[in-house]
């Protein structure tokens, strides 16, 4: 098999700013907890706090054992997902293995992340994670898997590659998860650096497989509906998408809404146009709606 043309890696262009300020936010944070933790006594008897040193002592050590706390974590998941997933290979699930190694190949990475397949009790979930410093892996349900594989390979590619690009952007690295350890729990400004994430992985998820919007569609409807839904329509759901409650409901969600994903994605010509679907074909005449219309 001839080796792949290397793919251009996307991200979004807010992700690597507000990260970079979530570092130095995060450094802070560590060093106000060591200065805390290190018994800082006569600052607090001054403060006419005497009588939380201990506490707040014992606060800043347990914040701080989050650091040896992730690296274990990390150890113990993939363990665990060893123990209870199928591993794909080039006998198990062959045509998945090798898609997921050609577009490994086409993110430029270094060695191919291993693969399972998990019982989602009922959940469309798929999932990249990394222990150690180099053991890359992706989990995807049988949920989605189960409905993308045989009439939607383009959908679980999509998927496929979104999760790929977690790895691939350094989102699942223990460096990555070490520099905002602490600022990444503060409420609303974790959210949106992750929603930027997600954002970034779906732009290299689209360029891997740009008729994948199935993906997002299936997520959006689920697992039995989703052949029913007209994606222009959900397209146009997803441009029209906006409004004080709508942002405010998202401010503390670790993904974006998923219709504006759709949307963006078709925005930024990633996704190709929208098919009219099933469900177009018994609206009411009149030329459906497009999705190509791209006006924020």
């Amino acid at each position: 098999m001839s080796t792949p043309a290397p793919a251009a890696v996307l991200r979004h262009p807010a992700e690597i700013p507000l990260y970079a300020f979530m570092v130095l936010l995060n450094v802070w944070i560590l060093g106000f907890l060591l200065y805390l933790a290190s018994g800082p006594r006569e600052a607090l008897v001054a403060l006419s706090l005497d009588q939380f040193t201990v506490l707040v002592q014992t606060a800043a050590w347990i914040l701080i054992a989050l650091v040896p706390g992730l690296v274990i974590v990390r150890q113990v998941q993939r363990a665990a997902i060893r123990g209870t997933a199928v591993e794909l290979s080039r006998t198990q699930f062959p045509d998945i293995y090798d898609s997921v190694g050609e577009m490994a190949q086409r993110l430029g990475l270094r060695t191919m992340p291993g693969v399972y397949l998990t019982n989602g009790n009922g959940a469309l979930n798929a999932f990249a994670a990394q222990s150690g410093l180099e053991n890359n892996y992706t989990v995807i349900s049988n949920e989605l898997f189960a409905n993308m594989r045989d009439n939607n390979r383009e959908g679980l590619r999509f998927i496929l590659g979104h999760e790929l690009a977690h790895i691939r952007l350094g989102h699942v690295a223990l460096w990555y998860q070490l520099s905002i350890c602490f600022s990444s729990i503060i409420p609303i400004l974790g959210p949106t650096l992750s929603r930027l994430r997600e954002y970034s992985c779906d732009r290299n998820g689209a360029s891997m497989e740009p008729r994948g919007e199935k993906g997002l569609i299936m997520l959006a409807a689920g697992r039995y509906a989703h052949e029913n839904v007209a994606p222009t329509e959900l397209v146009e759901q997803g441009r029209t998408l906006g409004g004080f409650w709508v942002e405010v409901a998202q401010l503390n969600m670790s993904h974006p809404w998923t219709v504006r994903r759709l949307w963006r994605l078709h925005e930024l010509g990633l996704f190709r146009a929208a098919a009219a679907g099933p469900a177009q074909g018994r609206a009411q005449g009149g030329p459906p709606r497009s999705g190509a219309q791209r006006r924020r």
